[in-house]
C-alpha cells in the first residue's frame, strides 16, 4: 500500500524573470515621480544608480533604454523654437519629456502601490444599501409597480405566474402577473481633493509631497476607472488655491508658499456648488497649520508662528459653511504636533467631518477606506 503524503513543499524563491528594459523601467517610474516629471533629472539619477549598482551591461545600456522609451511612446522630443525637425547643427536638439501614455502608466503604478489589494469592478459604482431603480441586480423579486421600466421585468418569473394564475390552456398575461427583479440603487459622488503645496511639504529634508502626489494619482486613477460616473476635481493650495488637471499630477512641485487653507476650502466649495450630484465631499491632505489669508484688498496676512487666532477662526467658519452645504471634509493631517491635532479636532467638530492623524505609509489606504464609507453614509 502506497502512502500519500499531504502537506506543503517549500523551495527557494525565484524572482520572476525581467527584461533589462522592465528592470530599468520600474526604477524610472519611481524617479520620474520624485523629479516631478523632469526627464533629464530622472535619467541623471538613473545613471548614478547604474554606476553604483551595475544595473546595465555592455549588451544593454542607459542609452538603449532611452531609445526603447522613445520607441514605446513613453517619451517624446520637444524641439526648441517650435521646430519639428533639427537642422543638424550643434545645440539644435530638443529636450525630452514624458508623454500622456507615460502619465497614465505613472497613475496606474500609484494605484497598484496604494490600492493594490483591491479588485476592480466592472460596473464602476458604489452600492448604497438601498434598493430602487438602479442598474445592479440584487437577485430578489417583487411585484410590478407603476413606473417600473420594462427592462427590469423578469419574463421567466412573470410567465410562470401567468401559467399558475390562468392555466396553460387559456394563457393570458396581466399586470398582476408581472414580476420585477429588484436592483440596487447606485449613487454618484463628487469629490474635490485638496493638496497642500506649501514649503513645509519639503521642509527639514523630509519629502512629503511625493507620497501626497502618489495618493492623488492613485485616487484619480481609482475614480476614473472604478467609478466612472463620479467626478473628481483636484486643487492645490499655498498662498492661494487653483485647480489642476489630473494629467498635471506627476509634475506637481512645492513652492515657497505659506498655507492658505481658507482659499483652498473656498475654491473646493465653489467647485462642488456647480455639481448636480447630491453627494459631495472634500479630501484635504496637509502637513502644516494654516498660516495665510488673502484680505479683501488683495494683500496677504501671514503668520507662521504658532496658531494665529484670526486665521484659525476663518478656517472654522469655512468648516461650518461646508457643513451647511452638506459637504463633509475629511482631513489627513501629516503631523502629530499636539497643538495642530487639537486645531484639526476643532475644525472637524465644526464640520462634523472626519480627521486622520497619520504617517505617510498608511495615507492611501485610509483615504480609500474613508472614501467607501462616506459614499454609504452620505446617502439617506
Amino acid at each position: 500500500m502506497t502512502m500519500i503524503r499531504k502537506g506543503f513543499r517549500f523551495s527557494t524563491y525565484d524572482a520572476p524573470e525581467q527584461t533589462p528594459f522592465d528592470k530599468l523601467f520600474d526604477i524610472f517610474q519611481e524617479l520620474i515621480t520624485h523629479t516631478s516629471g523632469d526627464f533629464d533629472e530622472a535619467i541623471d539619477w538613473l545613471r548614478e544608480l547604474d554606476q553604483e549598482y551595475q544595473l546595465t551591461d555592455d549588451e544593454y545600456t542607459i542609452d538603449d533604454f532611452i531609445e526603447d522609451l522613445k520607441a514605446k511612446g513613453y517619451i517624446k522630443e520637444e524641439f526648441k523654437d517650435g521646430g519639428g525637425e533639427g537642422t543638424g547643427e550643434e545645440g539644435d536638439g530638443g529636450s525630452m519629456s514624458i508623454t500622456a501614455k507615460m502619465e497614465r502608466i505613472i497613475r496606474q503604478r500609484a494605484l497598484d502601490q496604494i490600492f493594490g489589494k483591491l479588485k476592480r469592478s466592472g460596473a464602476g459604482n458604489h452600492k448604497t444599501g438601498k434598493s430602487g431603480q438602479g442598474d445592479e441586480h440584487t437577485g430578489d423579486f417583487r411585484e410590478y409597480r407603476y413606473g417600473d421600466g420594462l427592462e427590469h421585468i423578469s419574463m421567466t418569473e412573470s410567465l410562470k405566474n401567468a401559467q399558475i394564475n390562468h392555466g396553460i390552456g387559456n394563457f393570458s398575461l396581466s399586470e398582476e402577473d408581472l414580476v420585477v427583479e429588484d436592483t440596487q440603487y447606485k449613487a454618484q459622488m463628487s469629490t474635490v481633493l485638496m493638496i497642500d503645496i506649501s514649503h513645509s511639504m519639503i521642509l527639514y529634508g523630509e519629502d512629503r509631497i511625493t507620497p501626497a502626489k502618489k495618493v492623488a494619482m492613485a485616487l484619480a486613477e481609482l475614480i476614473t476607472t472604478r467609478y466612472p460616473k463620479d467626478t473628481l476635481d483636484i486643487l492645490v493650495f499655498g498662498n492661494d488655491a487653483w485647480p489642476i488637471p489630473i494629467k498635471d499630477l506627476p509634475y506637481l512641485k512645492v513652492g515657497p508658499y505659506h498655507t492658505n487653507t481658507v482659499a483652498g476650502l473656498q475654491l473646493a466649495m465653489d467647485m462642488l456648488r456647480r455639481k448636480r450630484n447630491t453627494n459631495k465631499q472634500i479630501f484635504m491632505i496637509t502637513d502644516g497649520k494654516p498660516s495665510c489669508l488673502r484680505l479683501p484688498d488683495g494683500t496677504y496676512y501671514k503668520n507662521s508662528v504658532g496658531l494665529d487666532d484670526y486665521i484659525v477662526e476663518k478656517c472654522y467658519n469655512m468648516a461650518r459653511q461646508a457643513r451647511k452645504l452638506h459637504i463633509p471634509i475629511t482631513t489627513f493631517m501629516i503631523a502629530e504636533d499636539p497643538y495642530l491635532m487639537q486645531f484639526i479636532r476643532h475644525f472637524t467638530e465644526a464640520n462634523k467631518g472626519k480627521a486622520f492623524f497619520t504617517g505617510l505609509k498608511g495615507l492611501g489606504e485610509m483615504i480609500f477606506e474613508d472614501y467607501e464609507q462616506n459614499r454609504r453614509k452620505r446617502l439617506r
